[in-house]
């Protein structure tokens, strides 16, 4: 395999430090570039004396001015919390980080890969969600700065393919979860476990009868790289996620029984426009990717990633 120099934005979040990891495990060069608004020195920190990583504080907003070979555009906040924090400045991390990226790929030849999202297709009409699917969004509600963003990315990746004949990835990426999820994201995994740890009640939104389906990290890293790894006939948009569905009582239960914890099930309203139902067909995955699927069960991802919540929330690293 020939090694490729590779630059990962948003390489110190969740998703990027562990992609990181894999590329330098692979023997190739990494640039991780982070604005640290929500990435961490700290998930990359058994790379930073790695001779082949090097990692670069940037935002994408502001043009890169750097020789690749491959770039993974993975650059935004990607949990309610924080990005409804500064909805504007989102926007323009998805879109203007967009632009950027993919100038500094065709200036570079580079193939390029963008980390979409399942929530361009918004609160889906139809289930599960195939690619071909438009989507049901909200353009002026309060999660549109993260749907429109990421869509409005997803148009500027294939006009720059058909106008440039520039060699694109897109992947949409469902519900996932492991080590390195931040404790205070506000998503549905984390917030379970952490409440679960500390003995507090477990807070699930409406019924609990809204689903999701849910892919530990290390089964959607092998899927970007795959996906990276196919012909330039293979652009997607992609669906990359776990087609096993789980209600959000069904995980609250689970995380009960993982954690030995003795906290009770509370209810509260369900925020606005947040989807009743979230599952991936992928079947195109399985096709174009070697037959690739997610191997590990909820349970199992669950046991390591509340494993890495108890060592981590006291420490120096938690919240």
């Amino acid at each position: 395999m020939t090694s490729k120099r590779i630059l990962v934005t948003g390489g110190a979040g969740f998703l990027g430090s562990h992609l990181c990891e894999r590329l330098i495990g692979e023997g190739h060069e990494v640039l991780c570039v982070d604005n640290f608004f929500t990435g961490r020195r700290f998930n990359v920190a058994s790379l930073l004396e790695h001779p082949r990583f090097e990692l670069m504080r940037h935002d994408v907003t502001f043009p890169l001015y750097v020789e690749v070979d491959e770039i993974y555009n993975l650059a935004c906040p990607a949990s309610p919390v924080h990005y409804q924090f500064d909805p504007v400045q989102t926007t323009k991390t998805s879109v203007h980080g967009a632009i950027n990226m993919l100038g500094l790929a065709k200036r570079t030849r580079a193939k390029i890969f963008q980390a979409s999202t399942s929530e361009v297709y918004g609160d889906p009409a139809i289930h599960p969600q195939v690619e071909s699917y438009w989507g049901n969004v909200n353009p002026i509600g309060p999660r549109s700065c993260y749907d429109e963003g990421k869509r409005c990315a997803e148009t500027l990746f294939f006009d720059y393919h058909r106008q440039h004949n520039l060699g694109i990835k897109v992947a949409r990426i469902f519900n996932t979860y492991g080590p390195r999820m931040h404790p205070n994201d506000g998503r549905v995994v984390s917030n379970f476990i952490v409440q679960a740890l500390e003995g507090r009640d477990i807070t699930i939104y409406g019924e609990g009868t809204q689903t999701r389906s849910f892919c530990f990290v290390d089964d959607l890293i092998e899927g970007f790289v795959r996906l990276m790894a196919t012909d330039k006939a293979i652009t997607g948009p992609m669906n990359l996620g776990n087609p096993v569905e789980f209600t959000m009582r069904e995980l609250a239960e689970l995380v009960i029984e993982v954690t030995g914890s003795k906290s009770k099930l509370v209810y509260a309203p369900l925020p606005v426009d947040d989807p009743k139902m979230r599952r991936p067909d992928i079947s195109y995955a399985r096709r174009e990717l070697g037959g690739w699927e997610p191997k590990v069960p909820l349970k199992t991802g669950l046991e390591k990633t509340a494993a890495y919540f108890e060592k981590t929330l006291s420490g120096p690293s938690g919240r």
